[in-house]
């Protein structure tokens, strides 16, 4: 049986700004709603004010969780150009 390999390093994604063009998408899409279909039943408003909250959230879930892992990754060594990951 063969070792088991080492886990591969996380990929580096921009969570944040993903999330912000998200809850931008559905700050439109209530704008449009509101401005444009005008509708009769609030179900379309209530989505779209449910989709600006639930990312403005996850802005502050990742913010904090990046924040902790700032904090656990320990100080890179003299040449290396990352720090390691425990």
């Amino acid at each position: 049986m063969s070792e088991r390999r080492p886990d591969p390093m996380p990929l580096r994604t921009r969570d944040t700004v993903t999330i912000l063009v998200g809850t931008a998408l559905w700050a439109i899409a209530l704008a449009v709603v509101l401005l444009v279909v005008r509708p009769a039943d609030p179900r379309p408003v209530w989505v779209c004010v449910a989709g600006i909250g639930l990312g403005l959230f996850g802005i502050l879930y990742i913010r904090r969780r990046d924040a902790r892992l700032r904090e656990s990754v320990p100080v890179a060594e003299a040449g290396e150009s990352e720090p390691r990951r425990p």
